[in-house]
């Protein structure tokens, strides 16, 4: 197939990592490996734009642009990916009915919420109109397919169970070796966590984690904190860990997401809130490289562990519950080995998206084939 491939919120090569650019990477190198042609149709990036008057000649001048790119190029179809109410595709409806082409969208959010406030609804009337004029939608959360079935038929709306490629994130004992002498580290228990270090709930929930920590380390407990990212609020998080664990927490910078399996090989145990967490890419990488998990009971991170078997999951904000959760795998090896085990075999059962996506695919062949 020949595939128009947008993503409004976040453009493939957007400097920034995130989730959201993993998603749309794997997204597109799949359609690649599989052997069709894919054309980035736009850059345009339309976070909040319809706040910005001073962008909308950019969005008439990208949609001519656009309109060229599709006449020479001949696509089968156009795919976006993640449409809602602060990045709503303003191109893909419009472009697919002056070419009559199929429109799809991988993650498309829909949040009536928005419809009453006052800075989310010009959004939320843009993503709806979207989400109405697609041929089939895809969804990688089971939330979101619950919300977006009050607008649009169960025919219409396919769930795709997020994942990872697995081959990317295998447990190597001689890299995680190598990564622990470079860190000067003993033989003592080591937890690791990785985030960007926005001022968001990503670096919320390290603090929150660096103050619930420090109640274990009080009581003697031995552990070492590793944590992988960079950002705006790193001093911030490194004072509070001076302050609350001193000795006990290494900052270890980005690490490029190629390299995050000696990260992961290094360690013994994954912790991160995931605070409202949409999905968490985290969680998958470590336990395919045969980590367990333990994390917040909220958002998405359900959908991509198995509680009591690959992660133990506490209530949100609960320190009691997560510590205790730490502290029964930081007591048990055999235990966090057969977690571990049990969690790189149930990512690559459930979360290997070379299988995952096969039915995406099938399905756009198919609306492709009788367009």
């Amino acid at each position: 197939m020949r595939i128009c491939f947008y993503a409004p919120f976040k453009p493939l090569g957007h400097p920034h990592p995130s989730g959201d650019r993993i998603i749309a990477s794997g997204l597109y190198d799949f359609l690649v490996a599989r052997g069709h042609q894919v054309m980035i149709a736009s850059t345009l990036r339309s976070r909040w734009i319809y706040w910005k008057p001073w962008l909308f000649p950019a969005i008439g001048k990208e949609f001519f642009t656009t309109s060229h790119r599709i006449r020479d190029f001949s696509p089968d179809l156009w795919l976006t990916y993640h449409s809602y109410y602060k990045a709503p595709d303003l191109l893909g409806p419009l472009l697919c009915h002056r070419f009559n082409l199929p429109y799809f969208i991988f993650q498309g959010i829909y949040s009536s919420k928005q419809r009453r406030s006052l800075r989310g609804f010009p959004g939320f009337f843009l993503n709806r109109w979207a989400l109405l004029k697609t041929k089939h939608l895809f969804t990688n959360r089971l939330q979101d397919r619950k919300n977006l079935l009050r607008i649009l038929d169960a025919d219409r709306l396919s769930y795709i169970r997020p994942g990872i490629f697995p081959e990317h994130f295998s447990a190597n004992q001689e890299a995680g070796l190598l990564m622990r002498r470079q860190w000067q580290l003993g033989e003592e228990p080591l937890l690791l966590s990785a985030a960007m270090f926005r001022p968001d709930v990503k670096t919320q929930g390290l603090l929150w984690m660096i103050t619930a920590l420090a109640k274990l380390a009080a009581q003697g407990l031995p552990f070492k904190l590793v944590i992988a990212g960079d950002g705006s609020e790193r001093e911030t998080l490194m004072r509070h860990a001076q302050r609350l664990l001193p000795d006990r927490v290494l900052f270890v910078g980005r690490i490029e997401r190629a390299e995050m399996y000696r990260f992961y090989s290094a360690g013994d145990l994954f912790v991160f809130p995931g605070i409202r967490e949409s999905l968490g890419m985290v969680f998958l990488e470590a336990q395919s490289c045969g980590l367990p998990v333990v994390a917040f009971d909220n958002g998405g991170i359900p959908e991509v562990v198995e509680q009591g078997r690959t992660a133990l999951l506490a209530e949100a904000f609960n320190e009691d519950a997560f510590n205790a959760a730490v502290q029964t795998l930081l007591l048990d090896p055999a235990k966090r080995k057969e977690m571990g085990n049990a969690a790189a075999r149930h990512v690559r059962r459930d979360h290997d998206l070379d299988h995952n996506y096969l039915e995406f695919e099938h399905i756009l062949i198919h609306h492709a084939q009788t367009a």
